[in-house]
């Protein structure tokens, strides 16, 4: 009896002992953080495993339960996960499941570290399995050159982006080994933690986060050792000379006199006593021989000429950090959501800049109107290089005689190219489109086209798209996260009309009726099934959703996404969903008579006689803006933009350079025209003596650009 209640005493124990998520008993921070016991709980858990783990969040303050994570809350997602079956081992306890709604994926996470998953220790600490995991892209323009060698542990590496390999954002030519740059992260923390060959720290830190890596909140490793630079503060004190003469031994420092010390004026890491030295006793300054050199024959240092004693204890100059940082106070890693910085235009003129540093220019050559036509066969090119500057030429009379790398042309071009894609595989609403499924685009790899064109408009100039449906930005951004598809973001298909009766069922005899009328869509989409109460309906529905939105467009979806990494704009708007989600979805800001004076910079003359007269333009020009904003002339404040600027809206990235304001001093004011500079953004005004002369000439000019953009 007594052995078996010692067998069963052991057993308690080694169960307590074992992670109650993962029932792994390996007590490993680095892999799996800290094992945490609460005894009088009988609970034990790693604190990776329950950050990671799908059905639990901090609810109370830091030092209730785990870390904020309370313990009735941690003991119910052990029941929860309890039934779930891990996808490596087959065990039941899998409490970690893929971020992505459509994925039924869940495993242990020391499982999932096995297998590939990524888990990101950041905002909501989302996992992510091997098939819908974030990756890393290269820029078209970067240039891979090989041998390549881990930038942290040296060894070579093979330059093909991969789970295991992972390179810098910012400089692309710093590449590491995934266990190198996890090591690396453990070691500095993120107070040091950068990149090795750039030593970028911000974007290099998101870049890595949204990869899997750790980074522990807290101070370098080396800067947490107890007692780490204690021997700066020892005065060395040790004769290095070949033949020590003091019987004392080497180690003995008289304070004055033939057997005291004297240190290397310049290192301060050899020594020397002045007899064994050949030194005056009145010498204070010596130098050992291997900083001689740099003194290049200072009369006041001398110079040992003897090499130190191979046995002596000399010691080598500290290459140590003298600057110490304080430890934050809690260095644990808090599961509660917080903003990352950055507006949209600020990410998209970083991407812009990789652009200017190229001088060649891709030709573009657009017949009439036929933008799309021109711009699907520039990205099928064998030369297509998007870092490089459109130089588009139309055809029509008005385009012919501007430059062909005039950014009025590009403007023009990107403003009718975002246009009319959004007749391509798009479908639904103006301002509220999402993807079609079209197997002719499919077959010709039109959803990547549309993509890369996409991502090309807003780094080279082009307009704010502003016109997907919450649903697709939702699909391919995740964002806002934590939010469901619904019916209405399947949008108005012949087909919707049938699920929003399934939806509205009052009873079981109807939703029978209403998945009878659907049950060809419902074969299809695999979500046939009896029904046994009225409450199933909500499944079904959200099953339905799924499959429309979701599944039976995986793979547009795929390529659209792939065709948006061009130029690297897909990623960023994956690190920063929420700026860019105004960008994609909302349409632009309508603009008014003060925004857009606000958008011109006025340049006066330096004379104040002409300045003066100058300033009355300007009054004209701000009371026209005014009167095309209540429509009382025959120009719009959009037709004016495009006069000025080619552009009906700012674009994306913003303009370069900021239009301007300048002034024009005809002799005769009856034929004084506003003058336009679209490549430079520069409007030239007349200078009339009276308002009507004014608008008159501005809608004349203005007028004219319509029509002939217009033929």
């Amino acid at each position: 009896m007594k052995m078996k209640r010692r067998i069963r005493r052991s057993e308690q124990e080694y169960l307590i002992d074992c992670c109650a998520l993962c029932k792994c008993s390996e007590n490993c921070p680095d892999k799996y953080g800290e094992k945490i016991t609460l005894k009088s709980q009988e609970l034990t858990v790693h604190y990776f495993c329950l950050l990671m783990s799908s059905g639990v969040y901090q609810r109370g303050e830091e030092n209730e339960g785990i870390y904020g994570f309370l313990v009735d809350d941690i003991k119910q997602e052990v029941r929860r996960s309890s039934r779930l079956k891990c996808a490596v081992c087959k065990k039941n306890g899998a409490s970690v499941g893929c971020y992505i709604k459509s994925c039924q994926k869940k495993v242990h996470f020391p499982c999932g570290k096995q297998h590939q998953f990524i888990f990101q220790f950041t905002d909501l600490f989302p996992s992510y399995c091997k098939d819908h995991s974030p990756t890393q892209s290269l820029p078209v323009s970067a240039c891979v050159s090989e041998p390549m060698s881990c930038s942290v542990c040296l060894d070579p590496i093979e330059p093909v982006l991969s789970y295991s390999v992972l390179k810098c954002p910012v400089c692309h030519g710093s590449w590491f080994h995934r266990d190198c740059v996890q090591n690396q992260a453990h070691s500095a923390g993120m107070f040091f933690f950068r990149c090795t060959l750039c030593n970028n720290k911000d974007m290099f830190q998101q870049e890595m986060l949204r990869m899997g890596v750790h980074i522990p909140e807290r101070d370098a490793a080396w800067e947490l050792e107890e007692n780490a630079y204690g021997e700066l503060l020892q005065v060395y004190q040790h004769c290095d000379a070949k033949k020590c003469l003091s019987h004392s031994g080497r180690t003995y420092s008289s304070r004055t006199g033939w057997f005291q010390v004297l240190r290397c004026a310049l290192c301060g890491s050899s020594g020397t006593h002045r007899k064994c030295g050949s030194l005056k006793l009145d010498e204070t300054n010596w130098a050992c021989e291997d900083c001689a050199g740099a003194v290049d024959g200072t009369a006041s240092l001398r110079r040992h000429t003897d090499s130190p004693q191979p046995g002596g204890q000399r010691r080598s100059r500290s290459s140590k950090r003298t600057l110490t940082l304080t430890p934050r106070q809690s260095p644990i890693v808090c599961k509660r959501p917080f903003s990352l910085g950055g507006s949209a235009r600020e990410i998209l003129q970083k991407l812009a800049s990789q652009t200017s540093q190229h001088q060649l220019s891709m030709p573009v050559v657009v017949n009439g109107n036929k933008v799309l036509e021109a711009a699907m066969e520039l990205v099928k090119r064998s030369d297509f290089n998007p870092s490089h500057a459109l130089a588009v030429r139309f055809t029509s009379s008005k385009h012919s005689s501007s430059p062909d790398t005039c950014p009025g042309n590009t403007r023009h071009f990107l403003r009718l190219l975002v246009q009319q894609l959004q007749n391509t595989v798009f479908e639904g609403p103006d301002g509220a489109k999402t993807l079609t499924l079209d197997a002719r685009a499919l077959r010709e790899d039109v959803y990547f086209d549309v993509g890369c064109l996409l991502s090309l408009s807003l780094v080279h100039g082009g307009p704010p798209l502003s016109f997907f449906s919450r649903a697709l930005y939702l699909c391919l951004f995740n964002f806002p996260r934590d939010t469901p598809l619904t019916v209405e973001d399947m949008g108005n298909t012949g087909f919707t009309d049938k699920v929003k009766k399934i939806q509205e069922s009052k009873s079981l005899e109807e939703l029978r009726e209403a998945m009878e009328s659907a049950s060809e869509y419902l074969e299809v989409a695999g979500c046939t099934r009896p029904v046994e109460s009225l409450s199933d309906k909500d499944t079904l529905v959200k099953d339905i959703v799924s499959f429309h939105l979701i599944t039976r467009m995986q793979l547009p979806v795929q390529r659209f996404c792939e065709g948006l990494k061009t130029l690297g704009v897909f990623d960023q708007v994956q690190m920063f969903p929420g700026a860019f989600v105004g960008l994609f979805c909302s349409s632009h800001d309508k603009l008014t008579a003060d925004t857009m004076a606000a958008l011109f910079t006025v340049q006066f003359s330096d004379q104040e006689e002409t300045a003066g007269k100058e300033t009355a333009v300007v009054t004209f020009w701000k009371h026209y803006l005014l009167e095309c904003e209540v429509g009382r002339c025959a120009t719009s404040l959009e037709d004016v933009l495009i006069f000025a600027t080619s552009a009906d809206v700012v674009p994306a990235v913003g303009f370069s350079p900021s239009p301007t304001l300048s002034f024009l001093h005809p002799l005769d004011s009856a034929g004084a025209f506003p003058v336009s500079q679209p490549s430079s953004n520069r409007l030239l005004l007349p200078v009339v003596p009276s308002y009507q002369a004014f608008k008159k000439h501005m809608e004349y000019a203005v007028c004219q650009l319509t029509v002939l953009q217009s033929i």
